[in-house]
């Protein structure tokens, strides 16, 4: 695949992120879309070391410390969620405006 066109699905896919994160009041939303902006982050990393530096693997530790970096926030970030569930008992974020319970 060309260059150019990785990177324009890469902005397209954390164009759509950007928006899902900020617009949305569903934290679980909000999660997905700065999930689609990680993945956009580590198409770009695979992108550049394929066309810099294709013979040498280190390039290839970006993306994968990205994907555990990606899952550690998923993990903690649906127990968050869930806790404030327990406790709201919504998911929307305009509504969890209070620190102490």
């Amino acid at each position: 695949m060309e260059l150019k066109f990785c990177l324009f699905i890469s902005a397209l896919l954390f164009s759509i992120g950007f928006v899902g994160a900020v617009t949305r009041k569903n934290a679980i939303l909000v999660l997905i879309g700065i999930e689609l902006m990680l993945n956009a982050a580590n198409i770009n990393f695979i992108v550049f070391w394929k066309y810099a530096a294709p013979h040498d693997a280190g390039g290839l530790m970006f993306p994968l410390f990205s994907i555990a970096v990606a899952a550690a926030e998923a993990a903690v970030g649906l127990a968050l969620i869930i806790a404030a569930y327990r406790h709201f008992k919504t998911t929307d974020i305009s509504q969890m405006n209070r620190l102490k319970g």
